[in-house]
């Protein structure tokens, strides 16, 4: 369960508190009974660290060489066979 901020908007008394992520928001104040009792933005508390995470994390290796392709004029200038011709 996610760990919310909230903050009074009528006497600043500020609390953590622990709720499902389901759960309606708190609207009145512990402190001064007040309907000004919001959530605030704050950072997530957790970090990905370590490797695996994203194929393009840092993880020291260099990825395989890409095979070289041939180039599309290539394929045009080779000529092409004859055609056979036969008096029979």
């Amino acid at each position: 369960m996610p760990i919310y901020a909230y903050q009074c908007g009528s006497c600043g008394h500020a609390k953590d508190v622990l709720q499902k992520i389901a759960d309606a928001p708190l609207t009145t104040c512990p402190a001064c009974g007040a309907d000004a009792f919001a959530k605030q933005l704050t950072a997530p508390g957790f970090q990905l660290k370590g490797t695996g995470w994203y194929a393009t994390d840092f993880s020291g290796r260099k990825p395989p060489a890409a095979e070289a392709a041939p180039e599309k004029g290539a394929a045009a200038a080779s000529p092409a066979p004859a055609a056979s011709t036969s008096d029979a």
